[in-house]
């Protein structure tokens, strides 16, 4: 055949094969306000920097070859903001962008690329999940599927970023899940299987925000980081994402310099937070006047309200922060928190990226619900993680510091350093309920029974509560003013920096479970 010829196959089979599955369906989604997955990648990615990996794969089963363009899934490389990565991303206009044999090699090839040359890698979750009849008996079992035994291994050595777009089901599933970061559209689905499916198998209709929406995943399951309102909020959330982390585990994740203005907030941090520790205030806005200014990206904002997580910014370096707020239950931490935050530092244990612990807590949730929810397992897997942890870790204690809760929010020994504003206290419960404990009877309460006693005993109880109490035993290793906060910080990641391994730490958590 000749060249001409063979150039002319070439622009035939290039163009039905960008041309997905056909201008109708892709009409559709255009009316929807939703990009095509093409669009997708167009934002997504640095302009000219796309090479798209199989874009002549179809399926391999009879009869489907002329219906299935790049196979449902495209893939390949590109830069985002001129780093390089590897992306999939489902097209759903081919076959619902169904899971199949050509398709699934093409993000095995992926996966391998990302961990082999040390890029981040992007999903873009929108699948029907495994394509029948493909999958249907031993032939399609045994072809299709448990033939890549690292499929679902993840050891975290380069950052994974997913957005559900669509109707997420099976792979685009368990991709998004296994994700360092996951963001979803509202009006999107996130669930083993279809509503359809699901409505047959229990014998009565399931609506689909119900069984995988971003309410119950940014409320309940917190099997998303940060729920949105279009394609475009979602795919520039991964970008905000992957500014703030390294291209792989063993590089320190990129600085920046820091905006002019971000000493400014810092100054005045102490008339954010009330002196009494019974009055509640928001500590994210704490958190962002610490940070280098805009430069606060929270995590799982709806999800564990008790303690805010969040990546942040200090003199250009990418810190994580992990607070208490006593906006939500006065800080007290209850299961979903404990999952937050051992979730977030395995993200940031693995990826080289210290931590700051913002303490202002009356212990833990207590009572039948919280034992129902596995808080003693949850504690201690919370526990656990903080002390397999090997980046530098700082505290800042701001006001109380009760109980179990003094350890897992790095108190003590659990920190590099310890520093403490002149309004923290620490003991093992609060004077309140130490005192009825100790004197009052069951069923009452001593401040409603005998109230001068009450008042003598509770002055006894808080007496060796201070920070200077504190300070002399060596339990925090710096008393400051809040508006110290920042530059103590900024110090001591100084001070703390790993110059033994260039900054890398030991990644511990790395294989630790991803959704929990």
């Amino acid at each position: 055949m000749a060249f001409d010829e063979l150039r002319e196959q070439f622009e035939a089979r290039r163009e039905k094969a960008l041309a997905m599955g056909g201008e109708a369906k892709i009409e559709r989604r255009r009316n929807a306000g939703v990009l095509n997955a093409r669009e997708r990648i167009d934002y997504l990615l640095d302009r000219g920097t796309f090479i798209e990996s199989g874009l002549f794969a179809t399926s391999l089963y009879p009869g489907d070859q002329e219906k299935t363009p790049a196979d449902g899934k495209i893939a390949g490389y590109g830069r985002i903001e001129g780093r390089e990565a590897a992306i999939v991303v489902n097209d759903f206009t081919v076959k619902g962008a169904s899971s199949a044999g050509t398709n699934m090699k093409k993000i095995s090839q992926m996966q391998r690329t990302s961990k082999e040359r040390g890029i981040p890698m992007v999903y873009l979750g929108e699948s029907s999940g495994a394509r029948i009849p493909d999958n249907m008996g031993g032939i399609g079992m045994g072809t299709l599927l448990g033939g890549n035994p690292n499929q679902y291994a993840r050891l975290r050595e380069c950052p994974w970023a997913s957005a559900i777009l669509g109707m997420s089901y099976g792979s685009a599933t368990w991709y998004g899940c296994m994700s360092d970061f996951n963001v979803m559209r509202k009006g999107a689905v996130m669930a083993v299987s279809s509503e359809r499916l699901v409505s047959m198998a229990i014998g009565e209709k399931v609506d689909p925000e119900e069984l995988g929406g971003w309410r119950l995943h940014s409320d309940v399951t917190g099997l998303i980081d940060m729920a949105v309102d279009t394609d475009e909020e979602a795919i520039d959330a991964i970008k905000r994402f992957l500014s703030y982390m390294p291209s792989h585990n063993g590089e320190t994740p990129p600085v920046v310099a820091a905006p002019q203005g971000s000493d400014d907030e810092a100054r005045d941090v102490a008339s954010l937070v009330p002196e009494s520790r019974t009055q509640v205030y928001d500590m994210r806005k704490v958190v962002r006047a610490v940070v280098d200014k805009d430069s606060c990206f929270e995590l799982k904002p709806r999800f564990g309200r008790t303690a805010v997580t969040a990546l942040g910014r200090l003199n250009g370096q990418v810190v994580g922060f992990v607070a208490n707020n006593p906006l939500s239950k006065a800080g007290a931490m209850d299961a979903m928190a404990c999952d937050k935050i051992t979730s977030f530092m395995v993200l940031c244990d693995s990826y080289n990226i210290p931590l700051a612990f913002f303490v202002d807590n009356p212990g833990f949730v207590i009572g039948l619900e919280a034992e129902r929810q596995k808080a003693p397992g949850k504690i201690i897997n919370f526990m656990n993680a903080l002390q397999l942890v090997t980046v530098p870790k700082l505290t800042v204690m701001l006001r109380k510091n009760y109980g179990q809760a003094y350890i897992n929010m790095a108190g003590g020994q659990n920190a590099a350093d310890v520093a403490a504003w002149l309004t923290a206290e620490v003991s093992f419960m609060d004077p309140t309920f130490a005192v009825n404990v100790v004197h009052g009877s069951e069923g009452s309460r001593l401040e409603d029974t005998d109230p001068e006693l009450f008042e003598r005993e509770f002055e006894a109880f808080q007496k060796d509560n201070s920070v200077w109490d504190l300070a002399a035993t060596y339990a925090v290793q710096q008393v400051i003013p809040p508006e110290e906060t920042r530059a103590w910080l900024v110090r001591m990641l100084e001070v703390h920096r790993n110059r033994r391994t260039g900054g890398l730490g030991q990644h511990r958590l790395h294989n630790w479970p991803t959704s929990y």
